[in-house]
């Protein structure tokens, strides 16, 4: 579904990504984890096109990204901070990006639905709460019933019924053969839904694991117990 190929990215002297090459298939639940300033935002910039490498290739369904800009209607993206216009409202905003969209195909409404949008169309952004933002934005990235969601920490600001109802849809979808890529910090959000993990560190790529495998590994039941085990491993080996 994704390949990337010896990314490497350069902000003047300052090197954040380090010839990072990982494959993203189609039907998995990928985690990319690792400390602050580890590269992770930048590559995720990188897949979705709003920032150039300074080297490498990233294939989307077998083809380059370079110069294109359609592939990202299969993708469903949520910010960790979505931003949106102070004085617009839901209702505004959700019709603003379905006239972008004009997307022909059956619009997916079901988190719409289930977080009472309807409710709440004439709210204003600026009046609203981080998690009623975060319901927001997580309904307009599974609207479009993209191929692929590319989520950074989709689960922050969101009291637990909200959190529990988008892990849920997650796992819906995944069963239908699409491709999760989620950022969190909280591996505990991760454990019913996460297939692989990828870990970064200083614009690497530490390791790339299925859970399964990485659980079997370390002898552990938690992913965030294994992660720890298998750092400290690798960490004084």
């Amino acid at each position: 579904m994704i390949e990337v190929n010896a990314i490497s990215k350069q902000f003047g002297k300052l090197e954040i990504l380090k010839k990072v090459t990982m494959s993203l298939p189609a039907g998995e639940c990928i985690a990319l984890i690792g400390p602050n300033g580890c590269g992770k935002t930048t590559l995720i910039k990188c897949i979705l096109g709003m920032v150039l490498p300074t080297s490498g290739t990233i294939l989307f369904e077998g083809k380059p990204i370079d110069n294109e800009y359609l592939y990202r209607n299969k993708i469903g993206y949520m910010p960790q901070m979505g931003r949106y216009p102070d004085n617009m409202t839901i209702g505004q905003i959700i019709k603003m990006m379905k006239e972008i969209r004009k997307e022909e195909n059956t619009l997916d409404e079901e988190l719409y639905e289930q977080y009472g949008l309807s409710k709440l169309l004439n709210k204003k952004m600026r009046t609203l709460s981080g998690g009623t933002i975060q319901k927001v934005s997580a309904t307009l990235a599974f609207m479009f019933n993209p191929a692929v969601y590319i989520l950074d920490e989709p689960t922050a600001g969101l009291d637990p019924i909200a959190s529990e109802i988008l892990k849920e849809k997650i796992i819906k979808e995944k069963e239908k053969g699409k491709l999760f890529l989620i950022t969190s910090h909280l591996l505990s959000e991760l454990d019913d839904l996460v297939t692989q993990l990828i870990f970064m560190q200083e614009g690497n790529i530490l390791f790339q694991k299925p859970i399964a495998q990485l659980l079997d590994e370390t002898g552990e039941l938690k992913i965030s117990k294994a992660v720890a085990h298998f750092l400290k491993r690798t960490q004084y080996a």
